[in-house]
């Protein structure tokens, strides 16, 4: 029998939780920053904020959360082809929940199309999947190692000091403001790492209509 899955029943499941603690295991053995309850989190609520805005309906916003909340999953079985792998799992941890089809399908397709390699933003829920988890950039993500600003992933993460996303529904505008210590990381660093993923965000917001944009301390780059 279908039912309606709630964000809050993902996040007190102890399947999900596990295999959201152990792909952040693997990931950090692997070297990548943090990829755990923080993310996962801050993604939900990203994408609670961006739907809101955009006037969503709740239940849209709901299945977008679980989606954003789910969608590094499949780094519990490896890094390469996470989105794919995940989408897969969570089909089938929401069928064995109960969830309607339709919720589940949004949800699967949405965290499929997250991974730069193979993302696009196809629907709504796709879309504000990848601005969540593209957006997430902060000091707080990089783990404590002696070589810290060796890797330059480390070094663009801990050299952001702060990260705001602001919806501007008048001017049809969806930006990040970025304040970055260019004693720790130049901003050449930041668009080496990340150009690709900014790219992707500006597909992203663009299904919604919007132009992406930019700023880092003070001034626009995009």
């Amino acid at each position: 029998m279908s039912n309606k899955i709630t964000f809050a029943d993902i996040k007190n499941s102890e399947e999900i939780r596990t295999y959201i603690k152990q792909a952040d295991a693997s990931l950090e053995a692997l070297g990548y920053t943090e990829h755990s309850f923080a993310h996962v989190t801050k993604c939900a609520k990203t994408a609670e904020m961006l739907l809101e805005g955009l006037g969503y309906n709740k239940h849209r916003i709901e299945l977008a959360k679980i989606a954003a909340y789910m969608h590094d999953i499949g780094n519990v079985i490896n890094r390469n082809d996470h989105a794919q792998s995940g989408a897969l799992m969570a089909f089938r941890i929401l069928d064995k929940m109960g969830m309607p089809p339709e919720d589940t399908a949004a949800i699967i397709t949405a965290i499929g199309n997250h991974d730069e390699n193979t993302a696009f933003p196809v629907n709504a829920i796709a879309a504000v999947v990848i601005l969540a988890d593209k957006t997430d950039v902060r000091r707080s993500r990089v783990r404590k190692r002696p070589n810290l600003l060796s890797d330059i992933h480390d070094r663009v993460n801990y050299a952001v000091e702060k990260t705001e996303l602001k919806l501007n529904k008048e001017e049809k505008t969806l930006t990040i403001y970025f304040t970055i210590d260019t004693k720790i990381s130049p901003v050449m660093d930041y668009f080496e790492i990340f150009l690709e993923r900014m790219l992707l965000c500006s597909k992203a917001a663009n299904f919604f209509g919007l132009k992406f944009k930019i700023n880092i301390n003070g001034n626009y780059l995009l």
